[in-house]
């Protein structure tokens, strides 16, 4: 599954080799955080290295619905709830300076965007209290929005909120834009480079590096994990966020598309915009969203193709793909040290599926702490701060969860000794304890371990991605056992 900014596209830029190298500042994940981080420090005068571990825009960026929202979803109403309207402020105020950067960038360097207004919408009239709710918000944080009974969408609509003139974009020509201007400043981008190991040495980093050539260290001053989850455990972020996947699906409609940017208030979610291409125009529809590893989302995903056929006849689909994002515990995200007082190494993750403006503004924050500065905004988006002691309840919850899945993975295959694996894929038991991941791909059968290397959870297969899952933290593997992405820094081992 390749997403429509994905597919087909050319890449015209030149990736660097790896060889031994050391730089001020080391740079690990090349989407959207990673690379403006890079280009920001680059004008600085920073010497900066790029590493990522499959190809730049890859994972998260290049797999999103491309929109560049203040407007996001009811993400306000959940921030003043738990937080209060002063960190709701300080929250949109961080959005603000990345979108008003991202939408600086694209014009100065020629990267297409459509300005459209966005809308928070009831699709029911149950959803109607919480989507008045997220327009009470939005005023509180102070956006201009209005409450829109007639937005003109084809889909059932219970009135709305609108906040007029946002963006949408594909965000791969700005990555491309972002590599070139890095790599004319001095600055290297390595692809296919996976950091597994980060240590201390002498007040420098020295970064283990797999690549295919072999493995390499990387010496650094600092380093940025723009890596969606941070790869290294230390500061425990895997338990402080929930993996979350959600699918997108490209429609060629015969007629007029859709013109605003729309997402539901409830579930299912429902995200609709429409995509300038090549041969004319293309409707993108997200939803189906579940926690990593703990479902395959066949039926909503069928349901979802169904809804767009019934209210765009006609309707075609082109693309289908996946994305992967993280919820914070307290709805705010992670970005500064990764341990406090660690002026070292840093991190930036828990955008919760809005990492377009606020992966912008964590770039900018990031930057500006590596360089000696500070954003007054900074502290509704601090790694580290005594406002978490409100996440605490929802992370014992989802901690709790994952004890549970845990034991589950273990066990559940034992229930099942001597049943065949399912048709395409799933785990099996031999003796006690000896469990295996099988699944068929295109006629090939593939044989491995189900223990995940990160904390031990047992794996399971997402037919509709045709990976395997950890239900734990969301670490992701093709049917060979490559890791695909997540908290773990290896592939599952062969079977034995």
């Amino acid at each position: 599954m390749r997403s429509l900014w994905l597919a087909d596209r050319s890449r015209l830029t030149a990736r660097t080799s790896l060889g031994p190298l050391s730089a001020d500042v080391v740079v690990v994940g090349a989407g959207i955080t990673g690379l403006i981080t890079a280009v920001l420090l680059a004008r600085a005068g920073k010497d900066v290295v790029v590493l990522e571990a499959r190809s730049a825009g890859a994972v998260t960026t290049g797999n999103t619905t491309g929109k560049v929202s203040l407007l996001q979803g009811t993400m306000l109403s959940q921030i003043v709830a738990r937080h209060g309207a002063d960190l709701a402020r300080d929250y949109v105020r961080g959005n603000q300076e990345g979108q008003d950067w991202l939408l600086r960038y694209c014009e100065a360097n020629g990267v297409p965007v459509q300005r459209e207004d966005a809308y928070t919408y009831a699709q029911s009239a149950g959803e109607v209290a919480s989507t008045r709710a997220e327009l009470a918000a939005c005023r509180l944080a102070g956006l201009d929005v209005e409450w829109d009974d007639d937005a003109g969408a084809p889909f059932p609509y219970h009135g709305g909120v609108r906040l007029a003139d946002q963006a949408q974009f594909d965000p791969m020509p700005l990555l491309d834009s972002l590599i070139g201007e890095l790599t004319e400043r001095g600055g290297r981008l390595v692809e296919g480079a996976r950091v597994h190991r980060l240590s201390h040495r002498r007040g420098r980093l020295r970064l283990g590096v797999r690549t295919s050539d072999g493995e390499v260290d990387v010496d650094a001053g600092q380093c940025v994990l723009a890596t969606g989850m941070p790869i290294l455990d230390r500061g425990g972020f895997f338990a402080r966020v929930k993996p979350t996947r959600s699918y997108g699906m490209a429609f060629d409609v015969p007629g007029t598309i859709t013109r605003p940017m729309f997402i539901s208030a409830g579930s299912p979610t429902r995200s609709v915009r429409y995509a300038p291409v090549n041969s004319g125009e293309r409707l993108v529809v997200a939803g189906a969203s579940h926690i990593v590893g703990r479902k395959s989302p066949t039926a909503e995903l069928d349901e979802l193709s169904s809804w767009v056929r019934d209210h765009y006849p006609g309707a075609e689909m082109t693309h289908q793909w996946s994305a992967q994002d993280y919820t914070p515990a307290d709805h705010l995200p992670y970005v500064g040290p990764i341990l406090p007082g660690d002026e070292k190494v840093f991190t930036a993750t828990g955008f919760n599926k809005w990492g377009l403006a606020a992966g912008a503004a964590a770039a900018l924050l990031l930057s500006a702490r590596i360089l000696g500065g500070r954003m007054d905004w900074g502290r509704a988006f601090a790694a580290w701060s005594p406002h978490e002691v409100t996440g605490i309840p929802t992370a014992m919850q989802a901690n709790l969860e994952v004890a549970f899945h845990l034991a589950k993975g273990w066990v559940a295959p034992i229930t099942r000794l001597g049943r065949a694996a399912p048709e395409e894929g799933g785990v099996v038991s031999g003796p006690p304890w000896n469990l295996e991941a099988r699944c068929t791909i295109d006629g090939v059968q593939h044989r491995v371990s189900p223990v995940c290397p990160h904390l031990g959870g047992i794996v399971n297969w997402n037919d509709v991605s045709k990976s395997w899952e950890c239900p734990l933290h969301g670490s992701r593997f093709a049917p060979d056992g490559t890791l695909l992405e997540g908290p773990a820094t290896r592939g599952l081992t062969a079977s034995s």
